[in-house]
């Protein structure tokens, strides 16, 4: 079978010559380890090269996205992926200067709106390291935010274009391996005066949910087109003790809208895909039941979602990952050798899954786990 063949048979949950996979990232560490070179993969040190890039000029930039579309597109090749990633972290922001080799200051003194980010190397972060003082928003402020009227899903239709990585990939893998769009995303914005708002104006949270869905329809429009129909979506809103907001909320907020993009998702022919770290079982039966959502590819199993309870408690949902990043970093070669194994044995057993790390592979993570991880899964075939 093709690769794309044996992803196509994990969303019919029918066997395949051999168990697909994929892996969701690679830090730069990572797959610098694969490639035996400095890779362009990763996060935060995405963002922080695309900094200096922009800082360097137009034709640096060029050659950065280059060469952040070639390295993905090696490791998928390299390591023979039946589901890819096209591609990495963005930041496409050009500071306003640079303050030293590993920060940025970006916005404006003079109006008050500005922050300044650093890199360490170390984590392979780039974060927020100074900004200007501002008072904490309050929900009346987030009512003068979302008072506008919603946009009309007319006034929003991109095309390809608006995801040149997305059509390179297609070019360079459509006819042999599965690659998933993206653009369904769907989540209560983290900060503490939303979680607030949840509870005290519930009707400005769903306006915010309301202005998301209203860009889905012509997002998944774009990537029809393009023939992607595993369209990735969802928000990370769980830690290991479970959602940051109550199960009533998601059943009242979340779970009508996810409704909404799964029938537009479903009326174009794709596949409706929902992500996020966590303990998700409080509220599984709407995300994962009557939402419509078709298949879960962010699968943290120390948090208790575990694959086998998955797989057979919501029997129609695909499932991507089961390995987990936090197993590759912190544990044993033979702790990540019986995770691997344990994945391929229920994938094999009760079809529906493709098989990989569930979250990036962090920098810092032990070598021998990369090589046991990768090792493992080649050999099943």
């Amino acid at each position: 079978m093709l690769p794309r063949e044996r992803v196509q048979a994990a969303f019919e949950h029918r066997p395949s010559d051999k168990v697909p996979v994929y892996q969701a990232g690679f830090s730069s560490y990572a797959a610098s380890l694969v490639l035996g070179r400095e890779a362009y993969t990763g996060g935060g040190i995405q963002q922080f090269r695309e900094a200096r890039a922009l800082w360097d000029g137009p034709a640096a930039h060029a050659e950065y996205l280059q060469r952040c579309r070639d390295d993905a597109f090696e490791i998928a090749e390299v390591l023979d992926l039946d589901l890819i990633r096209p591609m990495y972290w963005r930041m496409p922001e050009k500071p306003t200067r640079r303050i030293d080799e590993v920060t940025y200051f970006y916005g404006s003194e003079a109006e008050g709106n500005w922050r300044v980010m650093g890199f360490d190397p170390s984590t392979e972060l780039y974060q927020v390291v100074a900004r200007a003082q501002k008072p904490e928003p309050t929900l009346e402020d987030l009512e003068r935010a979302e008072s506008a009227a919603l946009p009309s899903p007319d006034s929003y239709r991109p095309r390809p274009a608006n995801w040149p990585d997305l059509v390179a990939a297609v070019e360079r893998f459509g006819k042999q391996r599965a690659i998933p769009g993206f653009g369904t995303g769907l989540c209560i914005p983290r900060e503490p005066i939303w979680m607030e708002a949840c509870l005290q104006r519930p009707d400005l949270v769903a306006r915010q949910l309301d202005r998301q869905v209203a860009q889905v329809a012509g997002n998944v429009a774009a990537m029809a087109e393009m023939g992607l129909t595993y369209l990735c979506g969802g928000g990370d809103f769980a830690g290991p003790r479970g959602p940051m907001y109550s199960p009533q909320v998601f059943h009242e907020l979340m779970a009508p809208r996810l409704q909404q993009i799964s029938r537009i998702c479903h009326a174009a022919g794709c596949h409706h895909g929902f992500a996020s770290d966590g303990n998700l079982w409080p509220v599984a039966d709407d995300l994962f039941g009557s939402s419509g959502v078709d298949f879960f590819y962010e699968l943290d199993r120390l948090a208790g979602m575990d694959l086998r309870r998955m797989r057979t408690t919501f029997p129609r949902l695909t499932l991507w990952g089961g390995i987990n990043s936090e197993t590759l970093h912190r544990g044993t070669a033979e702790q990540v050798r019986v995770e691997t194994l344990t994945a391929l044995d229920v994938a094999k057993e009760l079809h529906g899954m493709v098989v990989g790390c569930s979250n990036q592979i962090v920098i810092g993570t032990p070598p021998r786990n990369i090589e046991v991880m990768l090792e493992t899964l080649r050999d099943q075939r």
